[in-house]
Protein backbone atom coordinates (compact mmCIF):
# COMPACT_ATOMS: atom_id res chain seq x y z
CA UNK A 1 0.00 0.00 0.00
CA UNK A 2 2.92 2.38 1.05
CA UNK A 3 4.34 1.94 -2.68
CA UNK A 4 1.28 2.85 -4.18
CA UNK A 5 0.56 5.79 -2.31
CA UNK A 6 4.16 6.94 -3.16
CA UNK A 7 3.56 6.55 -7.01
CA UNK A 8 0.08 7.92 -6.74
CA UNK A 9 2.10 11.09 -4.72
CA UNK A 10 5.04 11.21 -7.47
CA UNK A 11 2.63 11.63 -10.55
CA UNK A 12 0.27 13.98 -8.57
CA UNK A 13 -1.50 16.95 -10.27
CA UNK A 14 0.95 19.52 -8.71
CA UNK A 15 4.05 16.89 -9.71
CA UNK A 16 2.90 16.86 -13.46
CA UNK A 17 2.37 20.31 -13.41
CA UNK A 18 6.06 21.37 -12.63
CA UNK A 19 7.55 18.38 -14.49
CA UNK A 20 6.08 18.67 -17.88
CA UNK A 21 7.75 22.61 -17.67
CA UNK A 22 10.89 20.82 -17.30
CA UNK A 23 10.68 18.47 -19.87
CA UNK A 24 9.55 21.33 -22.00
CA UNK A 25 12.34 22.67 -21.65
CA UNK A 26 14.72 20.11 -21.77
CA UNK A 27 13.53 19.43 -25.13
CA UNK A 28 13.90 23.23 -26.53
CA UNK A 29 17.58 22.88 -24.85
CA UNK A 30 18.36 19.68 -27.11
CA UNK A 31 16.45 21.20 -29.95
CA UNK A 32 19.25 24.36 -29.71
CA UNK A 33 22.23 21.58 -29.23
CA UNK A 34 21.12 20.37 -32.62
CA UNK A 35 19.93 22.46 -34.41
CA UNK A 36 22.34 25.40 -33.27
CA UNK A 37 24.74 24.88 -31.04
CA UNK A 38 26.29 21.85 -32.99
CA UNK A 39 26.14 23.76 -35.99
CA UNK A 40 27.87 26.85 -34.91
CA UNK A 41 30.49 24.59 -32.94
CA UNK A 42 31.26 23.17 -36.40
CA UNK A 43 31.33 26.52 -38.58
CA UNK A 44 33.46 27.94 -35.61
CA UNK A 45 35.60 25.14 -35.41
CA UNK A 46 35.79 25.40 -39.74
CA UNK A 47 36.82 29.02 -39.51
CA UNK A 48 39.35 28.34 -37.05
CA UNK A 49 41.12 26.11 -38.95
CA UNK A 50 40.70 28.33 -42.38
CA UNK A 51 42.61 30.98 -40.28
CA UNK A 52 45.20 28.81 -39.12
CA UNK A 53 45.73 27.80 -42.72
CA UNK A 54 45.81 31.80 -43.42
CA UNK A 55 48.11 32.48 -40.77
CA UNK A 56 50.60 29.52 -41.82
CA UNK A 57 50.19 30.97 -46.18
CA UNK A 58 50.88 34.32 -45.10
CA UNK A 59 53.77 32.43 -43.01
CA UNK A 60 54.55 31.03 -45.56
CA UNK A 61 54.56 33.98 -48.45
CA UNK A 62 56.79 36.29 -46.30
CA UNK A 63 59.06 33.31 -46.17
CA UNK A 64 58.99 32.89 -49.96
CA UNK A 65 58.82 36.70 -50.74
CA UNK A 66 62.43 37.08 -48.91
CA UNK A 67 63.99 34.03 -50.90
CA UNK A 68 62.60 35.75 -53.60
CA UNK A 69 64.53 39.22 -53.03
CA UNK A 70 67.53 37.11 -52.32
CA UNK A 71 67.11 35.06 -55.42
CA UNK A 72 66.38 38.03 -57.35
CA UNK A 73 69.45 40.23 -55.82
CA UNK A 74 71.94 37.02 -56.80
CA UNK A 75 70.04 36.50 -60.41
CA UNK A 76 71.20 40.64 -60.62
CA UNK A 77 74.42 40.08 -59.95
CA UNK A 78 75.35 37.16 -61.99
CA UNK A 79 73.45 39.14 -65.03
CA UNK A 80 75.85 41.83 -64.40
CA UNK A 81 78.43 39.70 -64.17
CA UNK A 82 77.54 38.12 -67.26
CA UNK A 83 77.30 41.13 -69.34
CA UNK A 84 80.65 42.14 -68.11
CA UNK A 85 82.04 38.73 -69.07
CA UNK A 86 80.35 38.97 -72.65
CA UNK A 87 81.84 42.61 -73.01
CA UNK A 88 84.84 41.48 -71.84
CA UNK A 89 85.18 38.87 -74.47
CA UNK A 90 82.90 40.41 -77.56
CA UNK A 91 84.33 44.16 -77.10
CA UNK A 92 82.13 47.06 -77.59
CA UNK A 93 82.60 47.14 -82.02
CA UNK A 94 80.93 44.83 -84.26
CA UNK A 95 82.52 42.96 -86.98
CA UNK A 96 82.23 46.03 -89.90
CA UNK A 97 83.42 48.17 -87.41
CA UNK A 98 86.43 45.76 -86.73
CA UNK A 99 87.02 45.33 -90.35
CA UNK A 100 87.22 49.07 -91.08
CA UNK A 101 89.71 49.33 -88.24
CA UNK A 102 92.08 46.61 -89.84
CA UNK A 103 91.80 48.20 -92.93
CA UNK A 104 93.36 51.33 -91.24
CA UNK A 105 95.79 49.10 -89.16
CA UNK A 106 96.80 47.92 -92.27
CA UNK A 107 97.32 51.76 -93.70
CA UNK A 108 99.12 52.44 -91.36
CA UNK A 109 101.74 49.66 -91.43
CA UNK A 110 101.93 49.03 -95.19
CA UNK A 111 99.76 46.16 -95.07
CA UNK A 112 98.71 45.39 -98.66
CA UNK A 113 95.19 42.96 -98.32
CA UNK A 114 95.05 40.81 -101.16
CA UNK A 115 91.66 39.29 -99.70
CA UNK A 116 89.39 38.48 -96.35
CA UNK A 117 87.65 35.62 -96.59
CA UNK A 118 84.91 34.73 -94.00
CA UNK A 119 85.26 30.95 -93.29
CA UNK A 120 82.67 30.30 -90.71
CA UNK A 121 79.88 31.60 -87.75
CA UNK A 122 79.64 29.79 -84.46
CA UNK A 123 77.30 30.53 -82.17
CA UNK A 124 77.12 29.63 -78.49
CA UNK A 125 76.44 26.20 -77.66
CA UNK A 126 74.42 27.54 -74.92
CA UNK A 127 72.12 29.49 -77.33
CA UNK A 128 71.89 26.41 -79.45
CA UNK A 129 70.93 24.58 -75.91
CA UNK A 130 68.09 26.77 -75.59
CA UNK A 131 66.42 26.06 -79.01
CA UNK A 132 66.81 22.36 -78.37
CA UNK A 133 65.35 22.13 -75.14
CA UNK A 134 62.19 20.40 -75.54
CA UNK A 135 64.08 18.03 -78.13
CA UNK A 136 66.68 17.18 -75.88
CA UNK A 137 64.32 16.06 -72.94
CA UNK A 138 63.26 13.18 -75.16
CA UNK A 139 66.60 12.36 -75.69
CA UNK A 140 69.84 10.72 -73.25
CA UNK A 141 72.36 13.00 -72.36
CA UNK A 142 75.52 13.10 -74.47
CA UNK A 143 79.12 13.09 -73.24
CA UNK A 144 80.61 16.62 -72.45
CA UNK A 145 82.23 18.01 -75.42
CA UNK A 146 86.08 18.93 -73.97
CA UNK A 147 87.45 20.51 -77.14
CA UNK A 148 84.39 23.34 -76.82
CA UNK A 149 85.60 26.52 -76.97
CA UNK A 150 86.01 28.19 -73.60
CA UNK A 151 85.32 31.63 -75.12
CA UNK A 152 82.05 30.95 -76.48
CA UNK A 153 79.42 32.02 -73.97
CA UNK A 154 76.17 32.67 -74.02
CA UNK A 155 75.71 35.77 -75.51
CA UNK A 156 78.86 35.46 -78.19
CA UNK A 157 79.54 34.01 -81.39
CA UNK A 158 82.73 33.69 -82.97
CA UNK A 159 83.65 34.87 -86.69
CA UNK A 160 86.55 32.46 -88.60
CA UNK A 161 87.95 34.70 -91.01
CA UNK A 162 91.00 34.18 -93.42
CA UNK A 163 93.02 37.16 -94.44
CA UNK A 164 95.73 37.27 -96.86
CA UNK A 165 97.87 40.05 -97.58
CA UNK A 166 102.08 40.77 -98.06
CA UNK A 167 104.11 43.25 -96.18
CA UNK A 168 107.79 42.95 -94.61
CA UNK A 169 108.43 41.49 -91.03
CA UNK A 170 108.86 44.42 -89.11
CA UNK A 171 105.06 45.72 -89.70
CA UNK A 172 104.34 42.39 -90.10
CA UNK A 173 104.62 42.38 -86.13
CA UNK A 174 103.55 45.58 -85.32
CA UNK A 175 100.51 44.84 -87.40
CA UNK A 176 99.58 41.63 -85.01
CA UNK A 177 100.92 43.66 -81.80
CA UNK A 178 98.28 46.36 -82.60
CA UNK A 179 95.61 43.30 -82.72
CA UNK A 180 96.08 42.81 -79.17
CA UNK A 181 95.37 46.17 -78.21
CA UNK A 182 91.49 45.79 -79.79
CA UNK A 183 88.40 45.35 -77.80
CA UNK A 184 87.28 42.36 -79.22
CA UNK A 185 88.97 39.03 -78.27
CA UNK A 186 91.22 38.12 -81.21
CA UNK A 187 92.97 35.02 -81.58
CA UNK A 188 95.24 34.13 -84.41
CA UNK A 189 94.66 30.18 -85.35
CA UNK A 190 96.87 30.00 -88.34
CA UNK A 191 99.65 31.26 -90.10
CA UNK A 192 101.45 30.64 -92.93
CA UNK A 193 104.24 32.72 -94.16
CA UNK A 194 106.22 32.50 -97.14
CA UNK A 195 109.14 35.09 -98.77
CA UNK A 196 107.83 37.27 -101.91
CA UNK A 197 110.43 37.62 -104.52
CA UNK A 198 109.37 41.26 -105.18
CA UNK A 199 111.14 43.69 -102.64
CA UNK A 200 109.19 46.54 -100.87
CA UNK A 201 109.58 49.42 -103.23
CA UNK A 202 109.94 51.96 -101.15
CA UNK A 203 112.66 50.51 -98.07
CA UNK A 204 113.67 47.89 -100.83
CA UNK A 205 112.39 45.34 -97.27
CA UNK A 206 111.82 41.47 -98.52
CA UNK A 207 107.97 41.28 -98.76
CA UNK A 208 106.18 38.22 -97.21
CA UNK A 209 103.23 36.77 -98.47
CA UNK A 210 101.23 35.76 -95.27
CA UNK A 211 98.14 33.97 -94.91
CA UNK A 212 96.04 33.95 -91.10
CA UNK A 213 93.41 32.41 -89.73
CA UNK A 214 91.79 35.05 -87.54
CA UNK A 215 89.05 33.93 -84.76
CA UNK A 216 87.21 37.25 -83.64
CA UNK A 217 84.49 37.33 -81.08
CA UNK A 218 81.49 39.19 -80.87
CA UNK A 219 77.86 39.83 -79.65
CA UNK A 220 75.03 37.82 -81.03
Amino acid sequence: MSDSIKRNNFISPENAASLIPIFIASFISILLIIFFVIPKYVKSTKVNLELIQLIKKKNNLDKIKSEYEIVNKKFNKLTIEKEKIIELISGTSNLDTLLTKFGEIGKKYNIDFLSIIPKKVIKSQANSNDQKVTKRRNRKKKPVNLNRDPLLVEGTKKYILEFKFTTDFVNLLSFLRELEFQDNIILIENINIKLNDQKNEKDQKDNLNVQLTMNIYGKI
